[in-house]
């Protein structure tokens, strides 16, 4: 079956780092796209990075250009999000996903994605 397993998230003071992790099985994942959302209470998901299993180029929402990097592992099939500079306003739980995006579609939209991980909680105080 196909899964995605976040790991990394935790508390941290703010201008401190964390490195999510999401660990994808279950399927061939040449041809999708991996992107990193967060999501609060009553709230949509938010779009923070996406990146391609195969090819160049990577994708931030404003509010992180700069502090995030979003990086692969094909060995792995592991996506990572390394966050740095982290502000209170970055506390959420953080979603990555896997969707075939077609060439019409935009990678900053949720409902572009197919697979879902569990998330993981980050928190950072001031």
């Amino acid at each position: 079956q196909v899964q995605l397993v976040e790991s990394g998230g935790g508390l941290v003071q703010a201008g401190g780092s964390l490195r999510l992790s999401c660990a994808a099985s279950g399927r061939t994942f040449s041809g999708y796209t991996m992107g990193w959302f967060r999501q609060a209470p009553g709230k949509e998901r938010e779009f923070r990075a996406a990146i391609r299993w195969c090819g160049a180029g990577a994708y931030y929402a404003d509010a992180v250009k700069g502090r995030f990097t979003i990086s692969r592992d094909n060995a792995k099939i592991t996506v990572y999000l390394q966050m740095n500079d982290l502000k209170p306003e970055d506390t959420d739980v953080y979603y990555c996903a896997a969707g075939r995006l077609y060439l019409s579609q935009t990678y900053y939209s949720p409902d572009n994605y197919d697979y879902w991980g569990q998330g993981t909680q980050v928190t950072v105080s001031s």
